[in-house]
């Protein structure tokens, strides 16, 4: 049981993982509205690294950001973010592979594997927080443009994009936090084997050994 849920929570956090690197490559993270509009002919979205404009025939034109330092700060933030988070997935797989229970590559020790999974683990939560942050808060600004009657720019709605971070990093911390319950859940085992063996052992009789006129005298007493 305890090896089929590692597996199972190991491909949860790998298809998180891919689903993170599909939002971070997704030109839809925000689409102008049409709300208010009559006629639209020309369709506005941008992602973390262009932005991109779409006439009427479905031709696209996307011109990259010129300066970083010109970005808003929450721009540059959930870059951070995501490439973190991207980064950590990594890691996590690659410790959580050596750490399966079920896999003999390069660890042969069992409390060594463990460690290994339960930081491969952790690690998944960590980079599903960071991308889950980095979505939420780009989500965030969003919504407070479109609401803010003030604002005289032109606004967007929450893109495609949007929602497939927040499934991956859902999936990540789903996968983390079941990889961890595992692993300590086996140790949990193993102790409670441990402790069973120590005391059948405390139970066994124990033979003790004298010597009486030159002749070895073997009794048995029972020590509970």
């Amino acid at each position: 049981m305890t090896s089929t849920l590692e597996i199972v929570s190991f491909l949860l956090c790998l298809g998180g993982l891919a689903t993170i690197g599909a939002t971070l490559l997704n030109d839809y993270w925000k689409v102008s509205t049409i709300h208010g509009s009559v006629i639209t002919t020309t369709t506005l979205f941008e992602n973390l690294w262009q932005s991109c404009a779409k006439d009427s025939t479905g031709v696209s034109n996307c011109r990259e950001f010129d300066s970083l330092l010109a970005l808003p700060a929450y721009i540059q933030a959930c870059r951070a973010l995501m490439i973190a988070s991207i980064l950590l997935g990594f890691i996590a797989a690659v410790l959580s592979l050596l750490g399966l229970k079920c896999t003999k590559i390069g660890l042969s020790d069992e409390d060594r594997k463990t460690k290994f999974a339960v930081t491969g683990g952790f690690l998944f939560i960590l980079g599903g927080l960071c991308s889950m942050v980095a979505v939420s808060w780009y989500a965030a600004m969003i919504t407070a443009q479109f609401f803010d009657s003030l604002y005289a720019g032109t606004k967007y709605e929450l893109g495609d994009a949007l929602y497939l971070g927040w499934a991956g990093s859902v999936l990540c911390m789903l996968g983390g936090i079941l990889l961890t319950c595992s692993c300590k859940g086996k140790k949990n085992e193993d102790y409670s084997f441990n402790k069973y063996a120590y005391s059948s052992a405390q139970a066994a009789p124990r033979q003790d050994a004298y010597t009486k006129n030159s002749e070895t005298v073997i009794s048995n007493k029972e020590y509970v």
